[in-house]
């Protein structure tokens, strides 16, 4: 027999779409902007203080990502368990208390290994999060590219927020002699997923989800969308690059930090922002063009801090780098609610966070080693921004399926 909090629960979705996509959100702003991205304010200072080439600097974004693509595997075994919404719930405060620990530790073999359980964690919320939103975008079907792209556009305020307390909490930590002010950074970046968990972990749960999900085991093929998958696959390879290692080309050119900082913050609001940009392309676009469109634009912003220092430049990169590449994320999921049946979402999900995870783990360590060598860091976005051109070409030629039944 219903209870009274069901009826409630659907009036509070059928209420309040963008408050649950808003809290949604918070899950994104802690599985990428808190705990994978502000890595990137971050990376230079460990770098200088623990003595890493690049190649482990990046290397740490590399095991991140060898997590994520383990959770992304386990993530539709257990939603077949439990509710998205607490697998969701669990990996926020999972991934909230993994990202104190590095502020207590110098050792590079535990730095990675906390990157890795870091990364496992954040795929709990993205996989599960995706989910849920799709099902709440199912409900709002005239406002389903907004509600994709806040749930996306969550990690902006992760992103905004880090770059604006990272810099000033590091200065504090090296005013009062801490040994390895970075630590500090770990520690406040722990508080601020904490603090989201609590505020995502009561509206979520009004999203209806199946107590028992074994439709995960739909009868999605991936071959379907092949093309799709493809472009996604070199999407992760080469927008990691930049989000890994911009910020430590931008000290090496000699910006000052406070630009650094402001770079950083508009970059987040960007990407916030991006929510209202692409929204009518997210619903428009069966196929893969939105993925082709947004591969495209990422390349040009990747490729503009290659070539110049020019602060105009650097900023008009950052600005639409930030506009873009987590809709490009939300454009796969998209792809997912327009080509497949409900039944098939959770696994095609996966599959695209599967695809998009592996692609990660190789990106940051190619173009750390690429550093290394002669052209430094500008070689290494170049590689990226090619990568991100080809990951166009081949989501250009993904075509919409048949109307799912």
């Amino acid at each position: 027999m219903p209870t009274t909090k069901e009826p409630e629960s659907q009036d509070f979705i059928l209420r309040h779409p963008i408050l649950i996509a808003l809290a949604l959100s918070l899950g994104t702003a802690v599985a990428l902007g808190v705990a994978r991205f502000s890595y990137a304010l971050l990376l230079a200072p460990m770098r200088a203080d623990l003595g890493w080439p690049y190649l482990i600097a990046g290397g740490m974004n590399t095991g991140n990502a060898l997590g994520y693509l383990l959770g992304a595997l386990v993530t539709p075994l257990l939603m077949r368990r439990y509710r998205a919404h607490r697998v969701l719930v669990a990996g926020a405060f999972g991934t909230a208390l993994l990202t104190f620990v590095p502020g207590f530790v110098t050792d590079t073999a535990t730095q990675l290994a906390l990157r890795v359980a870091t990364g496992i964690t954040s795929a709990f919320i993205f996989v599960s999060g995706g989910l849920l939103v799709s099902r709440l975008a199912a409900l709002h079907a005239q406002r389903a590219g907004l509600l994709l792209g806040l749930y996306y556009g969550g990690t902006g305020i992760g992103i905004a927020v880090a770059s604006l307390l990272v810099p000033p909490v590091m200065q504090a930590a090296a005013a009062h002699g801490a040994p390895h002010p970075w630590q500090w950074a770990w520690l406040l970046l722990g508080a601020l997923a904490l603090v989201a968990s609590v505020f995502m972990a009561l509206p979520v749960r009004h999203i209806p989800s199946p107590p028992a999900q074994a439709s995960a085991r739909g009868g999605f093929r991936a071959r379907s969308l092949m093309f799709g998958l493809l472009g996604y696959l070199f999407f992760g390879l080469g927008y990691i690059g930049y989000m890994t290692f911009v910020i430590a080309l931008l000290k090496e050119q000699g910006m000052p930090p406070e630009r650094i900082t402001l770079f950083f913050a508009l970059l987040g609001v960007a990407t916030f922002a991006s929510s209202r940009i692409w929204a009518r392309m997210l619903d428009r676009f069966r196929g893969g063009q939105s993925l082709a469109i947004l591969n495209s634009l990422l390349c040009v912003a990747t490729l503009l801090p290659a070539f110049t220092a020019e602060p105009a430049a650097v900023f008009a990169s950052g600005i639409l780098f930030g506009a873009c590449f987590l809709s490009a994320v939300a454009s796969t999921t998209a792809m997912v609610r327009h080509n497949l049946p409900q039944a098939d979402w959770p696994a095609g999900i996966s599959a695209f966070t599967i695809i998009f995870a592996a692609g990660q783990i190789v990106g940051p360590t190619i173009v750390g080693w690429i550093a290394d060598g002669a052209g430094g860091l500008q070689r290494g976005l170049v590689f990226s921004a090619l990568t991100l051109l080809a990951g166009a070409a081949l989501a250009w030629r993904q075509r919409a399926l048949p109307s799912p039944a």
